[in-house]
Parts: C-alpha cells; sequence; structure tokens
C-alpha cells in the first residue's frame, strides 16, 4: 500500500477512483459532491438519480459508483457518511471500509478520499483522520490511497493524525 496526504483539490486528482461526501439521495448540491459534479459535468448527476431510481436512498455507511465524467479519474465512489452526533462512529469507518472494498472489486489501483461527513455533516477533522487511519491500517489494502484534503486546518489535522499511524 501506498499512502499520501496531500492539500489538493479531488476533482484535480488522475485516479481511478475519487470518493465522494454524499448523501443518502445522491443529490450533489453542495460541498464536495458539488464540486465533482461542477468539473466532472452533469452526467454524474444523472447517473446518481438514476441509481436512486432503480436501488432507493442509499443507507448511511453504504456506497454507490457511478463513472466520473470529464473527471481525471474513471469512477466515482458515493459514500454516503453519518452526521455527527446524530449517527454512530460505526457508519463512518463503514462508509470508508465499503469504498475500499468496492475500489478492490472494481480493480482500482489508485484511488483519493476526501474528509467524508467534516463538512455540513460536522465530524471535527481529527475523529475523522482517526477513524479514516484505522479503517486504512485494518484493511492494508493493495493499492495507492491519496488522502486529499481541500484547507490548510484539515491537512495539518490529518498530516498529524496519520503520523501516528504511518511513516511518510
Amino acid at each position: 500500500m501506498k499512502l499520501s496526504i496531500r492539500k489538493c483539490d479531488i476533482t484535480q486528482i488522475e485516479a481511478d477512483a475519487i470518493v465522494n461526501a454524499a448523501n443518502s439521495y445522491l443529490e450533489h448540491g453542495g460541498g464536495v459532491a458539488w464540486a465533482i459534479v461542477k468539473k466532472g459535468g452533469y452526467i454524474i448527476q444523472e447517473e446518481s438519480r438514476e441509481y436512486v431510481r432503480k436501488n432507493g436512498p442509499i443507507p448511511t455507511g453504504e456506497v454507490a459508483v457511478t463513472s466520473a465524467g470529464n473527471l481525471r479519474a474513471k469512477y466515482v465512489i458515493h459514500a454516503v457518511g453519518p452526521r455527527y452526533g446524530v449517527e454512530g462512529d460505526d457508519k463512518l469507518e463503514s462508509a470508508i471500509r465499503k469504498s475500499l472494498d468496492k475500489a478492490k472489486e472494481l480493480g482500482v489501483k489508485r484511488i483519493a478520499f476526501p474528509a467524508i461527513s467534516t463538512g455540513i455533516y460536522g465530524y471535527p477533522y481529527e475523529r475523522c483522520a482517526e477513524i479514516m487511519a484505522k479503517v486504512i491500517l485494518e484493511k492494508n489494502p493493495e493499492m495507492e490511497i491519496i488522502i486529499c484534503l481541500y484547507s490548510d486546518d484539515a491537512f495539518e489535522v490529518f498530516k498529524g493524525v496519520f503520523s501516528k499511524y504511518f511513516l511518510f
């Protein structure tokens, strides 16, 4: 496994898959989700709606997959993270774990993650980073993982937390 933490825009990452911090209805109206649709094209939103039409809302902690439209990735793995203080950490663990499982199923060699649930869902960066690091250690996936963080604050917190678990 190769792991890096970067301050970057996930819509610019060249990877086989990027993970989207999604809601259960896969309506991409804000945050990372909106940035992905804005840059990747409306096809991502159309495929998301079709997925929900066929399968119903995605439960918290689960994932769905669409194409990546015009992005430099092949897939978008839409991970439905929990709302902090409303749903448990186990749902965030599940969203991360199932994203890695889906990536393996798709034959992904390089995947990029944002800080799932830290936007409007209110997860503190430190708690998200702890959970993400533990799941990655547990799974030890045979792929390159890029943790892509948009803000300086998120980058510094994730870098600090991950340095307790991984050598960089």
